[in-house]
């Protein structure tokens, strides 16, 4: 069983920074792809980024390439997006997904789950 824990979420105005961690338990961590997801009201979960197991090669969503950056610390079993120059469209709840493979873009590939926390970027 794998356990993701969220955290770093809040309110943060318009062209502000937030730095998102997930921590990891219940396997080795290094053998994982990981990703985060966000989810606005009234919409599907979106892909946001992902990092590698393999060579930590990272992937981004067109919407925040530039702006997110996704990083992950083996040693300390988390994962971290660290988002920058935050716009009103990317308040949703953010969480973080973990899955064994290659980094894939679908929601449905990814088999563990945290419980998400809320990014609110007010304007």
């Amino acid at each position: 069983q794998v356990q993701l824990v969220e955290s770093g979420g809040g309110l943060v105005q318009a062209g502000g920074s937030l730095r998102l961690s997930c921590a990891a338990s219940g396997r080795p961590f290094s053998t994982w792809t990981m990703g985060w997801f966000r989810q606005a009201p009234g919409l599907g979960r979106e892909f946001v980024a992902a990092v590698s197991w393999r060579d930590g090669s990272t992937y981004y969503s067109r919407s925040v390439k530039g702006r997110f950056s996704i990083s992950r610390d083996n040693a300390k079993t988390t994962v971290y997006l660290q988002m920058n120059s935050m716009k009103p469209e990317d308040t949703a709840v953010y969480y973080c997904a973990a899955r064994v493979g290659m980094v894939q873009s679908s929601r449905a590939e990814y088999g563990y789950w945290g419980q998400g926390t809320q990014v609110t970027v007010s304007s």
